[in-house]
């Protein structure tokens, strides 16, 4: 029960990994505000959780005024935020010369705008309560991987952001740590399909060595670890999930 008392804000409540983490985090005691812009979604994560009376939110994380505005009604349904779990994303690849600038915008906009405006908006409530922030970055932050320009450079943002803010805040008691997962079994990466002119050797050059792609609550357990108490000194962390992809 590491999180009993604790408000913690989990985006991309819906599915995958956002509603593992919801899972794991309301069976250690937090009351979870389930954020996802499929509201229905996040609200059904909502009420299959155990214990406290938990929140749904809908919230557009390519929308700065979206993501203000979901911090905000979460601070008015509660009485802390302790917490937030940057998960909410999207994925989009292809060969470079196919990629159009629209899809690169959008990728960019929700893997790590979204990002950057959530934490600018919960940061006034974690200085109060001295949480916690996680960030979900990817393997693809640490290292390139062919046709994920775009996937890459967002992810990789979302590191640079995360060791920012872990040094800014570090002295105010607030902790700023990313994860960076291998492939998960989620929903996102189980519908994107596969170009005939993308060669699957350059692409798994860089996968897992421990040969799968992992499950969402694989990822949970290391969210909860990183925004607990056991982790109340680590802050700036890219916390590899990747079965030695980025190993070397």
């Amino acid at each position: 029960m590491r999180y009993k008392g604790k408000t913690v804000i989990v985006t991309g409540a819906a599915s995958g990994i956002g509603r593992a983490t919801a899972v794991r985090l309301a069976h250690e005691g937090a009351r979870v505000v389930c954020a996802d812009i499929n509201e229905d979604g996040a609200r059904q994560t909502a009420q299959s959780l155990a214990g406290e009376t938990h929140l749904a939110l809908g919230f557009d994380g390519g929308d700065a005024a979206s993501c203000r505005q979901m911090i905000e009604a979460a601070s008015a349904q509660a009485e802390t935020l302790d917490m937030l779990c940057n998960i909410a994303g999207v994925m989009d690849w292809g060969p470079l010369h196919r990629f159009s600038p629209e899809q690169f915008d959008r990728v960019v906009r929700i893997n790590l705008s979204s990002i950057y405006y959530l934490c600018q908006a919960v940061m006034p409530h974690l200085l109060k309560t001295k949480g916690n922030i996680v960030n979900i970055s990817s393997a693809a932050g640490l290292v390139g991987i062919a046709y994920n320009s775009a996937y890459c450079a967002s992810k990789a943002g979302v590191l640079a952001v995360t060791k920012s803010l872990a040094i800014e805040f570090a002295a105010s008691g607030v902790r700023v740590n990313a994860i960076c997962p291998t492939g998960v079994k989620t929903p996102m990466t189980g519908t994107l399909d596969w170009p005939d002119d993308m060669d699957p050797a350059l692409l798994m050059r860089n996968a897992s060595k421990m040969g799968e792609m992992i499950d969402p609550e694989d990822v949970a357990g290391a969210i909860a670890f990183l925004g607990s108490d056991d982790a109340r000194y680590v802050s700036g962390v890219s916390f590899p999930v990747d079965g030695a992809q980025t190993a070397g």
